[in-house]
Parts: structure tokens; sequence; C-alpha cells
């Protein structure tokens, strides 16, 4: 009779990699979803915020170019220009969401409440954190300034600008493993609060947790959150959860404060041998 064997590893997780808007800061991810619909609108085309928010958490030029292809917002290009959306508007675009981003980002720069916490405790069992982002390199000096004067700061950063493609390609969580010399993939989780940051976990060989509360899938801050009437909420917040678990998601929880007990979890998996 012939066997075969497979290694297993059962130590701890090592790294946590926290995407930003909606996980660690921008509560309910606004300041990328307010500037994709001024520049479609300088554009003369209206856009919602729900098409807006449809892509998050790609790389933000890529984010225009889906918005363009969504049926919708396709028709109105069509109808305001006689023609469809090309590859030099989507250019013409990311030119002016720059600037306009650059301008608002520290002004949506409060931290999400729970994220100092969780990673001083992350830290306290010798976890390393890391991040990805949709952002560009000088959108990201701007927010990590804004971070480190509330008091986070991440081991390492990687941007969308900095890898050969964004989500949901796992390059940036790779290039976090890379930086902290962390291995194997299975020893580390990725936090996000969008369907690609899930999918970019995965695509890594990670855990992954979904944030449903806090980011772009409800889409409210708090305040909004507060005023909404419950049957509402719990519709709405139920279903982000069923769309992150049916992305892949192996824990979906509502914010970043609420990690912890799937972090316990993880490990309890890694030391029986399980694999994401």
């Amino acid at each position: 009779m012939t066997f075969s064997y497979q290694r297993r590893y059962r130590g701890p997780v090592k790294l946590v990699i926290l995407d930003w808007a909606g996980t660690t800061m921008d509560y309910g991810c606004f300041a990328p979803a307010v500037v994709f619909v001024e520049v479609y609108k300088r554009k003369g085309v209206e856009i919602t915020v729900e098409e807006a928010r449809e892509p998050m958490g790609v790389h933000k030029l890529v984010h225009i170019r889906k918005i363009s292809q969504i049926p919708s917002v396709a028709r109105r290009w069509q109808k305001v220009h006689g023609r469809s959306c090309t590859e030099e508007d989507v250019q013409k675009m990311f030119e002016e969401f720059v600037p306009l981003q650059l301008d608002c980002l520290a002004q949506y720069a409060e931290l999400v409440p729970g994220t100092l916490e969780v990673v001083a405790e992350l830290r306290e069992r010798g976890i390393q954190i890391g991040s990805t982002t949709g952002y560009t390199g000088e959108m990201m000096s701007l927010l990590l300034a804004e971070a480190r004067a509330r008091g986070y700061e991440p081991d390492s950063t990687v941007c969308a600008t900095d890898v050969p493609a964004g989500r949901p390609e796992p390059w940036m969580c790779l290039e976090n493993a890379r930086n902290l010399g962390v291995y194997p993939m299975e020893a580390c989780v990725k936090i996000g609060d969008t369907l690609p940051d899930i999918e970019e976990g995965l695509n890594a060989g990670m855990w992954t947790i979904g944030l449903a509360k806090s980011g772009n899938e409800l889409g409210l801050n708090e305040a909004e959150i507060a005023v909404l009437p419950a049957d509402e909420l719990r519709v709405r917040l139920g279903r982000a959860y069923k769309r992150m678990a049916e992305t892949g998601a192996h824990f979906v929880v509502d914010t970043v404060a609420d990690v912890l007990p799937a972090i316990d979890q993880i490990h309890q998996q890694l030391a029986a041998g399980e694999r994401p």
C-alpha cells in the first residue's frame, strides 16, 4: 500500500493585514465615494453614491473604469456624450480624481473605534500589522501622517501602485509578507470591508475576515447608523454579511473592534492543522 504525506503549519497567526478606508479609518468609507461622484459630475454625468461604491476596493483608476462599465452609467454617458466612455476619458477623470481626493482625505481620517486597541492587542501577541489599499502612494503618504498623529502606524503599507496589479490579485498581500519576512501564508489574516478585500486575501492563500458594518457594504457613518430604524439596519446589515460570506470570507464581523474572537478561532484551527 502506498501512502503520501502533507506538511501542515500548526503555529500561530503571524501577520494581520488591514485595509484602510472603512476598516481602520473613515467609518462608512466616504472619502473615495464622494470624489467618484464629483469626477463624473464634472463630465456631465450624474452617478449615484451606490454606483460609485459598487467597485470599491480596487485601484482608483480601475474603479473609475469599472463605474463607466455599469450599464446604467454607460447609458447616461452615451446620452450626454453621444458615444461610449473611452479609456482616454477614464484617464482624464483619474487625473482629476487625484487632486480632489488629496484635498478631502484628511476630512475622513478619523480612526474607526477599536482600531488602536485591537492593533495593540495583536502586537502584544507578537502579530505584525500590514496594510493594503486602493489608494495611490501619494494619497497614502497623507493618510499615514494622519494615522500616525492618531496613534496608528502599520509595520508595512503596500499600495496598488506598488505592485503589478491591485485587488483582487494577491500581490499587495504577498508584498506585505515579503516586507515583514512572514510565511507561510496560512499564518496570515486579511481584514477588510469590501468584497475585493476578501478576494485579495483568498487569492493570497490567507484567512479572511470581512467587516460588514463600518465600511463600503453598509456605506453609513456612525451618526447615520444611530438614526436608522432597527428593522432596516438589520436587513441591510444582513445583506452585507451574506455578500461577504458568499464571496468566501472565513469570518464576518461588524467592525475591526470585533475581530479578536475570529483571530482566536483561526489560531485554534491552525493548531488543528487546518488551512484557509
